[in-house]
């Protein structure tokens, strides 16, 4: 297919949350002198989210290489948290208590200087800087080889919340709004940091913290209309408000681009305009009416805006973006705009493009020079993504995220299976329930009993075990002695328990999997989806995969380019994917199981394929089947659209990689490529990655072979040309089961969690098998203890395969050795793709059962050796 490699037109959400301990959180409180208890009725702010990326977090040769912060604010409380996908930082998370204040929704913002990162923070009563030492600063040299480092955060219990240097009381002026929901911070060029906040009358304040090493005095400024500049209060003196503004001129949302030694504040009002002002002149610069480019609003321009929100991006080569969302109700609207500045320092906007959505409730979105990507809630309250390139997509079309589903409401389980041996199954399998939402489950199923919550992943398992089937037992306390209690009452009764303990764990689960904000890093193009509970990642699918879990008006629309140059060909594909489309909905929980057991137990999946394909002809009620053939008759040729899908799907190839660094490479470089992509994050990520591909194409290449099998029961007479029968049944059946046997390892290897081996017993290991020569040694650590978290293919990449991975990626002709930026989106689609190559059980370079043999995996080891 063309371009399955280079375009990508969708994106998966994979979860960033690691099998360990909760996150143990340091916490503080910020006490706020002089600060008064918080009023009864005041407002209620809801739940918020934000993130930064350093400027160098995408240049290859960075101490901040892959490097970010991110936080979540929930009423007086601020989590921080530092994290890395190259490095495991220690000591990165820290709870901040702000007493008798409420933070500000995305009331805080950070700045990076050369020495600092600077973190401010607005409260409905104060304002805060924290100062802390930049990364580059704590390490002697840019050479960092150690796989774990000390965050930012270590030290901050040195910090002193109370300097009046770094923590101001907002004065009580006039106007300033009491419950604002917008704000803006910013440091100026001088170190100055700056707290911006909307007035009642539509003007905005100012306050001025000085420079960190400079006594000066706190300062606070309004800027208004009424005047082309405002006089400079010094110290806490108000000012007077003059009725010359309606109230509905309020700001809703505040944004600042930093220009050399000025700072333009835009402020998104209630009265649909967008202001722009100079905080060094203090001047409004611009109004611009958004209602002029909203197609119907007569309704609008009756009432106050709410809903509206403005986000800004910054390009070197093409200046200033505003994106500006308009809400309206039952539909919404984005405006982009480019800053244009003419003679006599004025400004106009340029616009560029509108682009319009039905969804209900936009929680958030971030603009780049060239996309919008937005997160909503649906009238189900379902989290829905999607991204859309603002200048060259005519047609509006949204691309969608596909996101990660929340575990099955409902356990099925038959009458020869084990209920808590199902749920402990379901409830641990890696990638289903975060840590959290186990903890607080157990928490509120053992109400007064004293429990240890801080927990490794197999002692909470015991936990579980123990509180659930403490319940189990209680009520058959005293009955057992009077009479003999049934095998089936029993097992009714653990069944019970454990489905009310599985639905507390879903109901945290959904809970904790709330979006709050979306977090883009303008240097990759990394997208994150900030949660209440988690941190997760958004990355590309590929184009089969895409077409696949592809929405059916979505799926009619596609551009048919993106799949052949060949029109006729790619809607052959198309058609294709429809009809198995159709066949993986028909297929029956049953019928789903049977096939993995058929691989399980190294049965033929042909066979299980043409008895799945008798059962659905057998029980087809809604005439499916008669469907199927329709759309199968619309496929000019069949036998090469099945052969390309094949193709695409195939990772075998007779390519060996390296084992190890280019030697050409200077020893800095190779020594810092060697952290890429190191931390247990980032090993998270990536086999997540692996698991959803190969779960989804394990998916299609099982209703492939029930098609195939349909495809000969019709015959050449009925639906191929002549003579292509044979090679259907010869070549394409045959091609596909393999396929499916292949992606069935890897998916059960990305489930499968290593087995706890002591160091010394790897050691003992590797010396015989050095002796014996059955593997490369230089392949496999000896100073790695193996953790029962770990599923095996993660123990793979992790050990294995990631420096082969990196080596291979950086070795290529073509190595950005010398680019300024790594692009998320393309070094995640090659590192997934060169980790299923190595994993492919028919490749001269799989080393993944060494790697199992090498970590004394034996029982992973004898299961997965077919």
């Amino acid at each position: 297919m063309a371009a399955a490699g280079s375009l990508e037109r969708s994106f998966l959400e994979l979860s960033g949350t690691e099998r360990e301990r909760p996150r143990r959180f340091r916490e503080f409180t910020v006490c706020g002198v002089g600060t008064t208890n918080p009023v009864a009725g005041t407002v209620k702010y809801s739940e918020s989210a934000g993130g930064f990326f350093y400027v160098e977090s995408g240049k290859l040769l960075s101490v901040t290489r892959n490097r970010f912060i991110h936080w979540k604010i929930s009423a007086d409380i601020l989590e921080l948290v530092e994290e890395s996908l190259d490095l495991n930082l220690l000591n990165n998370a820290v709870r901040l208590k702000f007493q008798n204040c409420n933070i500000l929704p995305g009331g805080v913002y950070v700045s990076e200087t050369q020495n600092h990162v600077i973190i401010l923070i607005l409260t409905n009563q104060t304002v805060h800087r924290l100062l802390l030492p930049h990364p580059s600063r704590m390490y002697r040299s840019e050479l960092v080889i150690e796989s774990q480092m000390q965050s930012i955060f270590t030290d901050i219990g040195k910090v002193d919340f109370r300097d009046p240097c770094n923590y101001q009381l907002i004065p009580t002026v006039p106007g300033l709004c009491p419950n604002s929901t917008t704000s803006a911070a910013w440091l100026s060029s001088d170190g100055e940091a700056l707290f911006a906040l909307p007035s009642a009358s539509g003007g905005i304040f100012v306050l001025k913290l000085p420079p960190h090493d400079i006594s000066g005095i706190v300062s606070v400024v309004e800027l208004k209309q009424s005047s082309v500049m405002q006089r400079l209060l010094t110290g806490w003196m108000p000012t007077a408000i003059r009725g010359d503004q309606g109230p509905s001129d309020r700001a809703l949302s505040l944004a600042v681009h930093c220009v050399e030694h000025d700072a333009f504040i835009f402020a998104l009002c209630q009265d649909h305009k967008l202001r722009m002002w100079s905080y060094k002149d203090q001047m409004c610069l611009m109004i611009a009416d958004m209602l002029e480019y909203v197609p119907v609003n007569k309704d609008l321009r009756l009432t106050a805006g709410t809903g509206h929100k403005m986000r800004l991006a910054y390009s070197p080569s093409m200046g200033l973006y505003l994106g500006i969302y308009m809400h309206a109700p039952k539909r919404g609207q984005f405006c982009i705009f480019q800053l244009v500045s003419t003679e006599n320092n004025r400004y106009s906007l340029d616009h560029i493009s509108s682009l319009f959505t039905s969804q209900e409730t936009l929680i958030d979105f971030a603009l780049t020079s060239t996309d919008i990507w937005a997160l909503w809630h649906d009238v189900e309250n379902q989290t829905i993504v999607k991204y859309i390139n603002f200048e060259h997509n005519v047609a509006g079309q949204w691309n969608p995220v596909f996101m990660q589903p929340l575990p099955e409401e409902e356990i099925v389980i038959r009458d020869d299976q084990d209920p808590r041996e199902m749920y402990l199954r379901s409830l641990f399998t890696p990638g289903r329930f975060i840590n959290a939402a186990l903890c607080k489950a157990l928490q509120i199923f053992c109400r007064g009993t004293e429990r240890n919550l801080d927990l490794s992943w197999s002692e909470l398992k015991k936990e579980v075990t123990l509180a659930v089937e403490s319940e189990v037992r209680f009520p058959l306390q005293g009955s057992v002695t009077e009479y003999e209690f049934s095998r089936e009452a029993f097992r009714n009764l653990q069944q019970e328990f454990w489905c009310k303990f599985y639905a507390c764990c879903l109901q945290y689960q959904e809970a904790l999997s709330q979006p709050l904000a979306l977090h883009l890093n303008p240097h990759t193009n990394m997208v994150c989806l900030l949660k209440k509970g988690y941190l997760s990642f958004l990355v590309p699918s590929s184009l089969v995969d895409h077409l696949y879990l592809l929405s059916d008006e979505n799926l009619v629309t596609e551009d048919e380019t993106t799949i052949s140059d060949d029109v006729d060909v790619a809607r052959d594909v198309v058609c294709l994917i429809k009809c198995l489309r159709l066949i993986g909905e028909t297929v029956t929980m049953d019928m789903s199981v049977m096939m993995e057991m058929s691989c399980y137990n190294l049965q033929s999946p042909e066979k299980a394929a043409e008895q799945i394909l008798e059962d659905l002809i057998t029980n087809d009620v809604e005439n499916v089947m008669e469907d199927i053939c329709s759309k199968l008759q619309e496929i000019r040729n069949p036998v090469h659209a099945i052969g390309l899908l094949i193709r695409e799907m195939d990772y075998e190839t007779e390519v060996e990689m390296e084992k190890g660094f280019n030697s050409a490479q200077p020893l800095n470089v190779r020594m810092n490529l060697s952290q890429l992509y190191g931390s247990s994050s980032a090993g998270c990520v990536v086999c997540r990655g692996v698991y959803r591909i190969a779960s989804t194409r394990f998916l299609i290449c099982r209703d492939l072979l029930i098609l195939q099998q349909l495809l000969m029961r019709l015959g050449d007479a009925v639906i191929l040309g002549a003579g292509q029968l044979f090679q259907a049944q010869q070549d394409l059946l045959h091609r596909t089961a393999p396929l499916l046997l292949s992606y069935y390892l890897i998916k059960w290897g990305s489930q499968c969690l290593a087995t706890d081996v002591p160091v010394d017993t790897l050691e003992s290991n590797l010396q015989h098998l050095s002796v014996l020569e059955l593997t490369d040694s230089g392949t496999l650590m000896t100073n790695k203890f193996v953790s029962s978290p770990q599923t095996i293919v993660e123990l793979f990449f992790q050990e294995v395969a990631r420096k082969q991975i990196i080596s291979h990626l950086f070795s290529q002709p073509k190595a950005p050795l010398n680019q300024t930026g790594l692009n998320w989106p393309e070094i995640i689609i090659a590192v997934t793709n060169y980790l299923l190559q190595l994993l492919w059980p028919s490749n001269p370079g799989c080393l993944f059962l060494e790697c199992l043999m090498g970590n004394c995996q034996y029982v992973q080891l004898q299961v997965s050796s077919f």
